[in-house]
């Protein structure tokens, strides 16, 4: 006598009846949530949003400065370090002064020696 028909409905039933031993209402399971759209920003011409990241200081970012001021790049906060902390960082400056006025000066820098990029 095959036994495995028996078997998978009784299985069947005990997992469709083990709603039943919960007492009191069950809660409705909400249906799948929409992933949040991005905060209204930039976004590339694929339509990903682009990271921002956050300012943050490096042991070469007054040498940065000086480098974009030469080159007419002044204002906002200053060289901020985009790459981790290393013997090779890239930081990068947002002009809001001078004649690159709305640009972005970025500068490479391997063991404090900097060069523009």
């Amino acid at each position: 006598m095959n036994r495995a028909p028996v078997l998978v409905s009784v299985l069947v039933a005990v997992l469709l009846g083990g709603c039943t031993l919960f007492k009191g209402k069950v809660e409705p399971v909400p249906a799948a949530v929409a992933a949040k759209p991005a905060a209204p920003g930039l976004v590339d011409p694929n339509g990903t949003p682009i990271e921002r990241v956050p300012f943050k200081v490096g042991v070469s970012s007054a040498t940065v400065e000086k480098m974009a001021k030469q080159q007419g790049c002044t204002g906002g906060q200053g060289a901020g370090l985009v790459t981790e902390a290393g013997p090779v960082e890239v930081y990068r400056m947002r002009c809001e002064d001078g004649t690159m006025r709305g640009k972005v000066f970025m500068a490479r820098c391997e063991l404090r020696q900097c060069v523009k990029m």
